[in-house]
């Protein structure tokens, strides 16, 4: 297929800069009312496609099929919390349970003291306390140039080489243990907000969207247990800790994988033809339990859904010919776009994600490329909001 098969116009006013939060008004004994904010990624709003029916709902309907309107008379909108309609007990959830490190510091160059921004991609070598990044702006920084992160001066970067567009090598001089080292520039660190929210702009031109204290919070799931994402697994952070007891109740089963997100997922395809397109690999491992787990699950008859768009891409690169996953440990540079036959999952959840992005080709590949696209289309008409912090899309085989 081609790139600009997967392209569609998004308002930037739909592009989700926070989690999906409710409103709530109280009125004290004056009458006095206050209104206030409270964060509920898991009622952010559900487009449901069923592959068999070629059925796409957006809204609540009666046992009926009519939709079910407020007291208002406007249609309910699906949730996420419907999702227990579509899945019953020993039905099993698979997630991603990679851990996201506050990547993005800001140093300055020696010299000039230019504001330079580092983002971290990987720890290279502990010892001589080497790391993979990316510079920005680029052009200012060179080999043997030295990079100072904090008042003091004590921790410093001397970069050593030249990666990738906009990547360097950099080596900390830093004598401390291991440990303390990595905790002095986690210190320093941000969440790894995706530039398309960081960069966000409203009508007047200018950023609208500070980094806040709460944003790394926001962006790490709440089952996040081995470290190593730059970017979070999107859809995983709808899941509050509510909605994981949620899970429970109903008796619906859950599998992890670690498969450690990096910023290929974000870069743009710069081919028309995607099968010309090379992805970055990312770190992923699959332990034998949650093979265990997830092939007893399948064997049995139940359905297993992948929960975001990483998992889908874990679960295939490890999937055998069988229908089976095995154990793991290594990389994947898997690149999945329709047409594709996936061979574990038979449900997921992911979501809405950004015209041309390699994660709505996953979509498209496990949906039927029409029927998701349409499924997208209703989404983007109905004011659906779109990215990280954005609705979700469950696709079900009935």
């Amino acid at each position: 297929m081609k790139l600009s098969q997967f392209d569609f116009n998004l308002p930037s006013a739909q592009v989700a800069l926070y989690p999906h939060s409710i409103e709530h008004t109280v009125t004290n004994d004056k009458g006095e009312e206050t209104t206030f904010s409270i964060k509920r990624p898991d009622e952010c709003r559900m487009v449901v496609v069923h592959k068999k029916s070629q059925k796409i709902n957006l809204y609540k309907t009666d046992a009926k099929g009519k939709a079910i309107k407020d007291e208002n008379g406007k249609k309910q909108c699906l949730t996420l919390l419907d999702i227990f309609d579509y899945f019953g007990e020993d039905d099993m959830f698979v997630f991603n349970n990679t851990k996201v490190f506050p990547a993005r510091l800001y140093g300055t160059k020696e010299k000039t003291d230019a504001k330079i921004e580092v983002f971290l991609l990987r720890e290279l070598n502990q010892e001589m306390r080497l790391w993979d990044v990316l510079v920005e702006p680029a052009r200012k920084i060179r080999i043997g140039n030295k990079l100072f992160f904090n008042r003091e001066g004590s921790l410093v970067a001397e970069v050593i080489d030249n990666t990738t567009s906009r990547g360097r090598t950099l080596r900390f001089l830093y004598d401390c243990p291991h440990e303390e080292f990595k905790q002095s520039i986690f210190a320093l660190g941000e969440a790894p907000l995706p530039r398309y929210i960081i960069d966000h702009k409203g009508k007047d031109g200018q950023l609208d969207r500070p980094v806040t204290e709460e944003d790394f919070e926001d962006f790490q799931t709440v089952f996040a247990s081995e470290e190593g994402a730059v970017t979070a697994p999107s859809t995983g952070l709808h899941f509050t800790r509510q909605m994981m007891k949620r899970l429970d109740i109903h008796g619906i089963k859950s599998a992890f994988v670690t498969l450690h997100c990096g910023l290929g997922n974000f870069h743009p395809i710069e081919v028309e033809d995607l099968s010309k397109h090379k992805m970055d690999s990312e770190e992923m491992h699959v332990t034998e339990e949650a093979c265990n787990t997830i092939n007893s699950a399948k064997k049995a008859g139940h359905h297993v859904c992948a929960i975001g768009a990483s998992v889908l891409k874990a679960t295939e690169t490890v999937v055998g010919t069988d229908g089976f996953i095995k154990p793991y440990d290594g990389w994947t540079n898997k690149f999945i776009f329709p047409p594709y036959d996936y061979g574990l999952a038979d449900a997921c959840l992911v979501n809405l994600y950004h015209p041309k992005s390699v994660m709505m080709m996953e979509t498209c590949a496990f949906g039927g490329y029409d029927l998701v696209m349409e499924a997208y289309k209703q989404a983007v008409k109905a004011g659906y909001n779109f990215g990280c912090f954005g609705d979700v899309i469950l696709i079900v085989n009935d």
